[in-house]
């Protein structure tokens, strides 16, 4: 049906004028913000000190955690981040509809990443979109927890089991990962064009190596890890991970904690699979190294 339209939403093709159909202004929002940036891309290939927002995939679980799982996907819940959002704009409950409908407003999109309501996060012992914000204990919605964290600039990483990615609902399930702050995703193995669209991003994807996995490891998805060897990355490049577990701070401020801190180190293999890739990721994804070719 063929309603009112907003300035700047009326096409021409050939010399003819085309009425839009009409689009609400809340399912079609651009970001309000463009990220500045020069021809030098040193920035993107410095050591990543992260922050694990939410551990991902069950290791004795034979099921892969898949983009269906990560994407926005069926009708909006009025009690999730996405439906608050609205809520604020002025959107009324019976006006929600899906997130299939709103994929043009990444202000929804990346509230309803990681919040499919069968999702299984083992940083907490429920299904859906929830995690723990480690600094303070505190279980938030995994988008309330992630704003938390790029708060106090700190980037995420993503703990994972087998074939990480799998599925059908692709489009937005790497470009909301970068959007919540994860910069890095280590797995057991990867869905082939899942890895591919996270390095895209700018997310570098690593896979354990040696048959470990989270639970061999004894990682609980707590650990503040860096990553080292990203400055000098190639392809399929083995990486140095220091893992190090530290009391959320209440615990040591009361003197609850037995160890400050505990630290384990192991390696991953950076699925960077080419020279293009690594081009792309030194760059911050893609669209920065469209843009920085174009400009030189």
């Amino acid at each position: 049906m063929i309603g009112n339209c907003d300035a700047g939403v009326v096409a021409r093709i050939a010399g003819c004028e085309l009425a839009a159909l009409f689009v609400p202004a809340s399912a079609r929002r651009r970001a309000d913000a463009v990220r500045i940036f020069g021809l030098d891309c040193a920035d993107g290939v410095r050591a990543l000190g992260r922050r694990d927002v939410s551990r991902r995939g069950k290791a004795a679980t034979p099921s892969p955690h898949s983009k269906n799982h990560i994407s926005p996907a069926g009708n909006i819940p009025v009690k999730s981040p996405a439906g608050a959002y609205l809520i604020a704009n002025g959107v009324k409950k019976e006006d929600f509809n899906s997130y299939g409908a709103r994929r043009g407003s990444h202000e929804v999109m990346m509230r309803g990443t990681f919040a499919n309501i069968r999702i299984r996060n083992l940083l907490v012992e429920k299904e859906g979109g929830y995690t723990i914000h480690i600094p303070s204990g505190q279980e938030d919605f995994i988008y309330d927890a992630s704003m938390k964290y790029q708060a106090g600039n700190q980037p995420l990483v993503i703990i994972a089991g087998k074939m990480y990615g799998a599925g059908s609902s692709r489009d937005w399930a790497a470009k909301d990962t970068y959007l919540l702050g994860v910069k890095a995703v280590i797995a057991e193995s990867f869905e082939r064009i899942h890895r591919s669209n996270l390095v895209q991003m700018g997310v570098v994807p690593c896979e354990f190596v040696d048959g470990q996995n989270a639970a061999s490891l004894g990682l609980t998805g707590k650990e503040l890890c860096t990553i080292k060897g990203i400055e000098t990355l190639t392809p399929g490049k083995l990486l140095d991970v220091e893992a190090v577990t530290v009391a959320p701070l209440s615990e040591r401020q009361e003197g609850r904690s037995e160890n400050a801190a505990t630290s384990k180190k192991f390696q991953v293999k950076a699925r960077v699979d080419s020279l293009v890739e690594v081009d792309y990721y030194r760059n911050g994804g893609i669209l920065p190294y469209v843009v920085r070719a174009a400009m030189k």
